[in-house]
């Protein structure tokens, strides 16, 4: 039974692809790509005549049992169009199924953005959450956003440049002023890893280009100068009974008492289900 090579290949600079990577590609009979297109011209510029088929979000059904056929002939490398398969891409479900046929999986390491720009905000990396793309659609954006506001691990999402505005405004609103970085074009000749609070990366990205990862803090455990529960509450009863709703509230106290937007709200519900 043959081997299923995870191969990660360059997310920009050429010079980031390992002797191992080269190797396998020249060496397995069949390489699974999820852009053949893409992947035809890193293997062209290191002279690499392996056969390709796309293995793609569109094509997975009906490529997976053909793959997992020329896995029981022989060995199989599967390259994403930048850094490691199997993050953001169908390759996890190639894996899945070889693991259950019996298939050895073997991963050669090399570049992710994700890590990348991690390792390279000055944000804790100790503990961190990985998240892919937030949603395209707001309010779905700022519910997942909800979801992890009050843990304390790093937070690490994608974005593209046309949705970055509005996803760097939900992060502001719901997680608070955070410090955060953002890193465009890794490894590229227009890297750019910019650090700041989400409040200044909002001004600072009205027109942004290229492809970006989001790092931000997590909350902290402590944090200086946030009001005690207490008197949250009390401020929460007195905006509510003056006459603002519980999404404003939410939304005026979370930067200035230093509490999450979320836990402001369950506070409001809670005392609104008391009257």
């Amino acid at each position: 039974m043959g081997t299923l090579f995870l191969v990660a290949t360059p997310i920009g600079n050429l010079e980031d692809i390992s002797g191992r990577a080269l190797r396998t590609l020249r060496e397995v009979p069949l390489i699974a790509a999820e852009d053949t297109r893409l992947t035809r011209k890193l293997l062209t510029h290191f002279d690499i005549h392996t056969p390709l088929e796309s293995y793609f979000e569109h094509n997975k059904l009906s490529r997976l049992e053909h793959i997992l056929e020329r896995l029981n002939a022989g060995d199989v490398a599967l390259v994403s169009d930048a850094g490691t398969p199997g993050l953001n891409d169908p390759g996890y479900e190639l894996v899945k199924a070889a693991v259950q046929a019996g298939h050895r999986v073997s991963p050669i390491p090399g570049p992710a953005s994700p890590i990348a720009a991690l390792v390279s905000s000055g944000l804790p990396a100790d503990a961190f959450l990985y998240l892919g793309y937030l949603p395209r659609k707001r309010s779905e954006r700022q519910a997942a956003l909800m979801r992890v506001a009050d843990l304390p691990y790093t937070l690490i999402y994608l974005e593209t440049p046309h949705r970055l505005p509005e996803a760097l405004k939900d992060l502001h609103e719901v997680l608070g002023d955070r410090q955060a970085s953002v890193a465009r074009e890794l490894t590229k000749l227009h890297e750019e890893v910019w650090r700041g609070t989400l409040g200044e990366a909002r001004q600072h990205f009205k027109a942004p280009r290229g492809e970006f990862v989001l790092v931000i803090h997590g909350l902290p455990s402590e944090q200086p100068g946030r009001w005690t529960q207490k008197r949250l509450r009390g401020m929460v009863s007195k905006r509510l009974a003056g006459g603002e709703t519980l999404t404003e509230v939410a939304a005026a106290l979370s930067t200035e008492s230093g509490w999450p937007r979320r836990d402001i709200y369950k506070l409001g519900a809670a005392k609104e289900a008391q009257r």
